[in-house]
């Protein structure tokens, strides 16, 4: 029998902390058996709720933290106060010492983010880590990167990213090349920044056999499902994700709206309440739910921080998949081909050749 996915969780992390984190990490364990659990946070808050699911206790080791991270904390005022002793902390040091193979966390992202790098450091010949989403789409879904990590990447970083993302869809969506696209403000060579323009030449140039780069994509091909992988930077990538956040929440309150407006609407909720129902969960962030964080020497899993426990047990899940699946190997083969076998190189000299 295989060795279970050790995974560790930050049980103080999120609006809810652990009354969410528990229960969620119970969703889970009926998903996937094969999990062992390293919980770290209060010992008086956790130890009564793991009396209350004793199928959670039975697989989890308790560590416990004097300090949680709040969700107000500055990234610098978190590592000063929570380094080496904070739940968060904590559960990311676990895989640097090889107690756990993932971690989760629904706390503060940018703390979340400053200490994972400061413990974990990033992957050789990755300059920065980006955050990636799973975009829900008309054709399934997509991932997004950077929302968040990195505010203005210069050309490498976004090839890197790129690299980054096409590893994720082929441990996520089990796609063997993934489409990849750059997100600009048009299709055509000659549109947006320079920095843009010149990964889009690298990518082309390096024609990397584990993906398929397909050119720059518009915001409108994000929800489409144009391509696998979108890559941008993280202030742009944030923006989308926050506006597609709100754009969700606006049309479910226009739904609601109109389905309260006579007798004859409510009554026609009531006959497509499935429908509807089906709809809320897809669109709702806190539902289904995971940023990962890509480039670190391990994987790190940002869950939304007002999500329920359903919410949690999908990130949850997702950082098992992607232990399941060799994330973390995936990514640094392709790295190595890129920067190692003198693709990186070649793309350049070719960049320069046309240049002069």
């Amino acid at each position: 029998m295989d060795k279970p996915v050790r995974i560790s969780l930050d049980v103080m992390g999120g609006d809810e902390g652990a009354p969410m984190v528990i229960p969620g990490a119970e969703i889970i364990l009926q998903r996937r058996p094969d999990i062992a659990f390293e919980l770290y946070g209060d010992e008086a808050v956790v130890a009564p709720l793991l009396e209350r699911h004793p199928k959670v206790k039975a697989v989890s080791t308790l560590h416990h933290c004097d300090v949680s991270v709040r969700m107000d904390d500055l990234p610098s005022q978190a590592l000063r106060k929570g380094r080496w002793k904070s739940s968060m902390w904590r559960a990311i040091e676990a895989i640097k010492a090889d107690t756990a193979d993932v971690a989760v966390s629904a706390g503060n992202t940018g703390a979340l983010m400053a200490m994972s790098k400061f413990c974990l450091r990033s992957m050789a010949d990755i300059e920065r880590p980006a955050i990636a989403a799973i975009w829900p789409t008309l054709r399934g879904e997509s991932i997004v990167l950077d929302v968040g990590a990195t505010i203005g990447a210069d050309s490498s970083q976004l090839v890197d990213f790129t690299i980054l993302g096409g590893a994720m869809a082929r441990a996520v969506f089990g796609v063997e090349k993934p489409t990849v696209g750059l997100l600009n403000i048009g299709v055509e060579e000659v549109k947006g920044l320079e920095e843009v323009r010149t990964a889009g030449r690298l990518l082309r140039e390096a024609d990397l056999p584990f993906m398929d780069y397909t050119g720059f994509v518009e915001g409108n091909d994000i929800g489409i499902g144009t391509v696998d992988v979108v890559v941008t930077e993280g202030f742009s990538g944030n923006i989308a994700l926050k506006t597609a956040e709100g754009t969700a929440r606006q049309l479910a309150g226009y739904l609601r709206s109109s389905m309260s407006r006579s007798w004859m609407a409510k009554i026609g909720y009531m006959f497509a309440k499935g429908a509807f129902d089906r709809l809320r969960v897809r669109m709702d962030p806190r539902k289904v739910n995971g940023g990962v964080f890509l480039g670190l020497n391990g994987i790190v899993i940002k869950s939304h921080g007002g999500t329920d426990a359903e919410g949690f047990a999908s990130a949850v899940e997702l950082g098992y998949d992607m232990v399941k699946n060799g994330l973390l190997e995936k990514i640094s083969a392709d790295v190595a081909h890129y920067y190692r076998d003198g693709t990186a190189g070649s793309a350049e000299a070719a960049l320069e050749a046309k240049a002069s």
